[in-house]
């Protein structure tokens, strides 16, 4: 690990090996219109150096363990993954924490896994996907997993899936279609009454909220209409959600993000491997030469260090020294990340 090293990242995905087979054997190759990458402890820990991250809190990505229409085997590989992910943060102490992988949308299942993972595991929170089968968080029947997850102030990881619907061609999932996926779970956990029936619960929603932010006025005078709140008390609904930065650090995007979450909201994500490692290192610098000083610092560590306050508490994993042709390998990257950044922005004219 770099000594500079300070960043926590929240959005960052594992493809173990066990998960890739049996989504090769279901016939699935990638996720979102996106490959699935290659992946390994070493290759992340590779990547966070490069980025200077800390701490990288991992998750599953769609599609989780949906694809599997046996509930069973649906909870064996969730519960297979979790484990995995568990040794995965006690054979690197201070480098990784993990979201738990939940068997949805089955009845009790999902429940009674993630009591596990934050009890046993002790996870740092667990991961949902904005829609199973066409099934949207916030829709009816999710109450057990609510209050389970309320009793124990736990956080939840709201990462997008493919829209119940038809793709178009020649637009990739991930492009756009995740973003509205992520809109369409926030919207309805505000407009049925989720978050403020379980006010424990912190949900974070991935890629600075899909739509949220930029469209958040639009859709609370909207629900305004549709269930006679104030539009300021939907808002507010809007405001206790979490985001990060996946893929969203631009100078058009982070601007709208920062004025619309409340202060302490808005944490680093990278979407390291889905996202390769040059989106990686541009949203990254998008960051740093976007924001204050103080505002880089909120983002990058302690606003994550007060939603998970054990990562304040506990040591660091001792830094390593790397070797010189590895520093001034990084040095150069980063040197040509920042330049390629600067030549791709807009003029102002």
């Amino acid at each position: 690990m770099s000594p500079s090293a300070q960043r926590i990242d929240v959005h960052q995905h594992v493809v173990p090996g066990f998960y890739r087979d049996e989504l090769a054997r279901a016939g699935i190759t990638d996720a979102g219109g996106r490959a699935l990458p290659d992946w390994s402890a070493e290759s992340a820990l590779q990547q966070m150096d490069l980025l200077e991250t800390a701490t990288a809190i991992v998750s599953v990505s769609t599609p989780a363990t949906g694809f599997l229409t046996d509930p069973v085997a649906a909870a064996d590989l969730a519960r297979r993954l979790n484990d995995h992910c568990a040794s995965l943060v006690s054979d690197h102490p201070g480098r990784f924490g993990f979201f738990a992988a939940l068997p949805m949308p089955a009845a009790g299942a999902p429940a009674a896994e993630a009591v596990r993972a934050l009890d046993e595991l002790h996870a740092d929170g667990v991961t949902l996907l904005a829609n199973n089968h066409g099934t949207y968080l916030g829709a009816g029947g999710q109450e057990v997993l609510w209050r389970a997850l309320d009793d124990r102030g736990a956080v939840v990881f709201v990462h997008p899936a493919d829209l119940p619907a038809q793709p178009v061609s020649g637009i990739p999932a991930f492009a756009a279609d995740f973003l509205l996926d992520t809109t369409r779970a926030a919207y309805l956990l505000v407009r049925n009454g989720i978050v403020r029936r379980y006010p424990n619960i912190r949900f974070i929603l991935s890629h600075a909220g899909g739509f949220v932010p930029y469209a958040s006025h639009r859709m609370a005078v909207t629900l305004a209409n549709d269930t006679s709140r104030s539009p300021l008390d939907v808002l507010d609904d809007f405001r206790t959600f979490y985001f990060d930065t996946a893929l969203s650090s631009s100078p058009a995007a982070l601007p709208t993000l920062l004025a619309f979450a409340r202060p302490g909201h808005v944490l680093f994500g990278s979407d390291w491997p889905f996202a390769p490692t040059p989106a990686g290192q541009y949203f990254a610098n998008g960051l740093d030469t976007g924001v204050d000083a103080g505002t880089l610092e909120a983002v990058n560590r302690t606003n994550a260090e007060a939603l998970f306050p054990r990562l304040a508490t506990t040591d660091p994993a001792p830094a390593t020294a790397l070797p010189a042709p590895v520093r001034i390998r990084h040095a150069v990257q980063r040197a040509a990340a920042r330049l390629a950044f600067k030549l791709v922005q807009p003029g102002t004219d």
